[in-house]
């Protein structure tokens, strides 16, 4: 495993791969989430030239296909696919990922999971050319899974068996806080194999009871130690990841830190938990 950054999950905003590889230098990270479509612009060599250069890996990249809009924007997003899967698999990025809304108004669980599989099957198919692997994260928090009509996957186990509906190259997002809000336990990572763990994130939680913990109020892993951390981390490796590892605390308080300030926190407290799991 090693530590990624991700610049946009911290609020920090950089204008270009370069500026966010100097970023992930100056702060020790070892990774770094990247775009696929500037790094399609660029073209793999040079893309491959600036991590080189700036000493940093190259970590997982985004899914960039629209499954959740109209018809024509998922097509559209299909045929450009086959170019940026390319790309990545010259660059040896074989990791993308992306999330999954846990409910609906309009769609019942089953018609839910129909949608999902048919829209992400002809994607998974382009990535298993090059031998990509694509993760799906489940949201876990009670609040959001139960704020619609009809709630859908938000389990491991419900994610589970939409990555093998979608395709033999799809996994996890394993995100600690989710795995924290669903409930779920070491003994669920314990069952994984390597290759369903895609891509993770970790962060902590604030001190509220369980089911009214809200998605996008979190904070820096090991800040407040509801979520154990450590043992999520130790776990993962115990099974063989050896993926990247980023930090998204959908924190108003590092937000509002000047971006260099925001990035030595988040390095900071991702060094923290990460001797705390001996790693």
């Amino acid at each position: 495993m090693f530590r990624s950054l991700s610049p946009g999950a911290i609020g920090v905003k950089v204008n270009n791969l370069a500026e966010g590889l100097q970023l992930a230098a100056r702060h020790g990270f070892e990774g770094y989430h990247f775009g696929i479509g500037e790094a399609a612009q660029l073209g793999a060599a040079q893309t491959a030239d600036l991590a080189a250069a700036h000493q940093v890996r190259l970590a997982a990249w985004g899914f960039p296909v629209n499954f959740r809009g109209s018809e024509a924007d998922w097509h559209r997003d299909l045929e450009a696919l086959p170019a940026l899967a390319q790309v990545a698999g010259e660059l040896g990025v074989r990791r993308t990922a992306t999330w999954i809304m846990p409910c609906s108004d309009e769609l019942t669980y089953e018609e839910n999971f129909s949608f999902h599989a048919t829209r992400l099957k002809p994607a998974v198919a382009i990535l298993a050319e090059e031998g990509i692997h694509l993760g799906l994260e489940y949201i876990g928090p009670k609040t959001l899974w139960s704020s619609k009509k009809y709630p859908f996957a938000h389990t491991m186990e419900q994610m589970g068996e939409l990555c093998r509906a979608a395709g033999p190259n799809v996994g996890f997002l394993l995100d600690a806080w989710h795995w924290y809000a669903a409930g779920e336990t070491i003994a669920d990572l314990e069952r994984l194999s390597p290759q369903q763990a895609v891509d993770v994130h970790v962060n902590d939680a604030p001190d509220l009871p369980r089911e009214q913990q809200v998605d996008n109020v979190r904070t820096l892993p090991g800040e407040t130690g509801v979520i154990d951390i450590a043992g999520f981390l130790q776990t993962l490796k115990k099974i063989g990841y050896d993926g990247p590892v980023m930090v998204e605390p959908f924190s108003e308080k590092v937000r509002q830190l000047p971006p260099e300030e925001a990035c030595a926190a988040t390095a900071a407290a991702l060094q923290k938990v990460w001797q705390q799991a001996g790693l």
